[in-house]
């Protein structure tokens, strides 16, 4: 059973500099509804809200950290209340002092407790202040030797939905002469096909009908390129997934984006659905144009 199935209502927290906000991120991408830099004391108020809301609120996960200062000194108490409820749960992140000492450092930004003292004072002071609430903590994640990829990968693992898609794929259809879409990861070429429009019984269709779908499929190249491209798109999933990447897009063209890229979008899409943690959608840019 994942954390996800244990609770709806998630309470991030933890060392400043040790990627709350990768977390939070990684969340979002799950579809969790994040709520950032909240005083603990709307904790109650919004854990209500979704009482009320019931199915129709999204999971929620509230970040909580020493920005809100004085507020921060009552969240062991709020958390512990919260619990006694049901259906909430605590994730502290935490890094070792000399890894989150070189993190600020890289980005030039003081600790929110050092005031006139160090790096180092800042820290401690922290970590003394949140002893009993990482103690008490239902998950704890340790990014010392993890870089943001890594912790949002280990995140999504334990917060996603059993069987859910890690990665969203898209093949986009699209004719070059209404121009290359600039918002994609990859474009193939579908001019290598005869083009259906220089068949008269074949231009007024699209590549969603069958007959022009087994004109282009069945055109000398076609199962080739099919099977190569499917066979190198596999490997690039896995490492997208690996790498945190949710979305992706792979632009499939030719000239009017009505024939060839059309059927060719449909069949790599319905080849390439069985590809583990990836949930496949297509998507005619230009279809019905003039």
């Amino acid at each position: 059973m994942t954390a996800a199935d244990e609770g709806e209502f998630l309470i991030v927290t933890g060392m400043s500099g040790a990627g709350r906000s990768t977390a939070a991120n990684a969340l979002e991408d799950l579809g969790w509804y994040v709520v950032d830099n909240l005083p603990p004391q709307i904790l109650r108020p919004l854990l209500e809200l979704t009482d009320m809301g019931g199915a129709n609120l999204p999971k929620i996960a509230a970040v909580v950290d020493v920005r809100g200062r004085n507020l921060f000194d009552d969240f062991p108490g709020v958390a512990r209340a919260l619990r006694d409820r049901g259906g909430v749960k605590v994730l502290f992140l935490d890094a070792s002092d000399d890894v989150l000492v070189r993190r600020f450092e890289s980005v030039r930004r003081p600790h929110p407790l050092q005031g006139d003292g160090t790096l180092l004072d800042g820290i401690r002071t922290e970590r003394s202040r949140l002893a009993p609430i990482r103690e008490a903590a239902d998950v704890l994640i340790d990014t010392s030797s993890l870089n943001i990829h890594q912790l949002a990968t280990q995140v999504s693992e334990m917060f996603s939905e059993e069987g859910a898609a890690r990665h969203r794929l898209t093949f986009l259809s699209f004719g070059f002469k209404y121009g290359v879409p600039t918002d994609v990861d990859l474009v193939a070429d579908m001019r290598f096909l005869p083009n259906p429009f220089w068949n008269e019984e074949l231009r007024d269709h699209t590549g969603q009908d069958a007959e022009v779908r087994d004109y282009v499929l069945s055109r000398p190249g076609a199962e080739e390129f099919l099977a190569a491209y499917v066979q190198a798109l596999r490997p690039v999933l896995e490492g997208y997934q690996r790498e945190n990447k949710s979305h992706s897009t792979v632009a499939i063209g030719c000239t009017g984006g009505k024939h060839r890229s059309v059927a060719m979008a449909e069949e790599l899409a319905r080849r390439i659905a069985d590809a583990p943690g990836v949930a496949v959608n297509v998507r005619h840019r230009d279809l019905g144009r003039e």
